[in-house]
């Protein structure tokens, strides 16, 4: 498959993988079109065209021919140049490398993923919080989220890429969508009642059986093998963590237990606060299980075999 089949699958297969549901999507895209037609031609100058049909900002082709033709490619959960560097040594040892595939942001991805954060306003109402409340919270955080980014480098992975001509993606949302939305519907065709059900299911799959033995297993951070659930919300997708408040929301919409890769600890306090359960099922093994669906259905769709080379605590596991 060309560079650009590959960016063009993941953006469709993110879309529809997509917690907050089609119909949203398509609103999303379609309020983004109307502010452009509204802008002036010499603010059209420097807009981003592709995020009229790519909602992910962070799932972005950074470096490459678009018609590079792709059959290995080099997967990490984070690349930074070292690994550009690795994959260079690997070529020049005689590996075949076409492409390099980054789940973080790094480049463009990173310091625009940010507005990535306005899925968690209609994700949040989707579990019942009032929409006029999720706008306001989360605007507020994509703000914090803007401000931590801004002084960052960000161009140093892409530059490195450049440097040695390895063609180099990212696919941040794209797989996390698919993470969120794999173990939502797993959970709910479950129905769970205690807590421990939620941990049994959890260790049925490799990502996380692997993350076991190399001691980073699914555990509960608040609540007890015997805790019931309630409502259950997997929160594994938006960007990265959302605003404090939601969870006082999220308590009074009914939520009971959240399922998530991680929480800081001011999260996890307010979380405490309002009575919530709380798994943290893993980072690196729930991004791991994201990109793995997505790889799944891209062996689907290409017409040859695909190669994975595994690194920066990537692992391949089909299905």
């Amino acid at each position: 498959m060309k560079l650009k089949d590959i960016h063009d699958l993941f953006i469709k297969e993110g879309i529809k993988a997509d917690p907050r549901g089609l119909n949203i999507v398509e609103l999303d895209l379609l309020k983004r079109k109307e502010e452009y037609d509204d802008l002036s031609d010499k603010k059209k100058e420097n807009y981003d065209i592709e995020s009229l049909t790519n909602p992910y900002y962070d799932s972005r082709i950074l470096y490459g021919d678009e018609n590079t033709e792709v059959k290995t490619v080099m997967v990490g959960i984070d690349i930074e140049s070292q690994e550009i560097l690795l994959a260079k040594q690997l070529i020049n040892s005689g590996t075949k490398i076409d492409l390099i595939i980054a789940h973080h942001p790094e480049g463009y991805a990173y310091s625009t993923f940010y507005g990535v954060l306005e899925m968690q306003t209609d994700i949040l109402n989707k579990q019942g919080v009032p929409i006029n409340i999720t706008e306001k919270i989360v605007s507020q955080r994509i703000k914090e989220v803007q401000r931590s980014v801004l002084p960052q480098n960000s161009e140093r992975v892409y530059d490195a890429a450049k440097l040695l001509n390895i063609p180099l993606m990212t696919a941040h949302s794209v797989a996390d969508n698919h993470v969120a939305t794999f173990l939502q519907n797993e959970i709910n065709v479950l129905s769970p009642t205690y807590l421990k059900t939620i941990i049994e299911l959890l260790n049925k799959y490799p990502e996380y059986k692997h993350a076991s033995k190399i001691g980073h297993k699914p555990f509960i951070l608040n609540g007890s093998d015997y805790s019931h659930c309630g409502k259950v919300f997997v929160d594994m997708t938006g960007g990265t963590e959302g605003p404090l408040e939601s969870f006082e929301k999220l308590e009074a919409a009914g939520v009971g237990t959240i399922i998530s890769m991680h929480l800081s600890r001011k999260a996890v306090k307010e979380a405490e606060k309002h009575h919530l359960n709380i798994i943290l099922a893993g980072h690196i093994s729930s991004d791991n299980l994201g990109l793995n669906l997505l790889f799944d259905k891209l062996k689907k769709k290409a017409l040859e075999k695909f190669e994975f080379i595994e690194c920066s605590g990537f692992r391949r596991f089909g299905r």
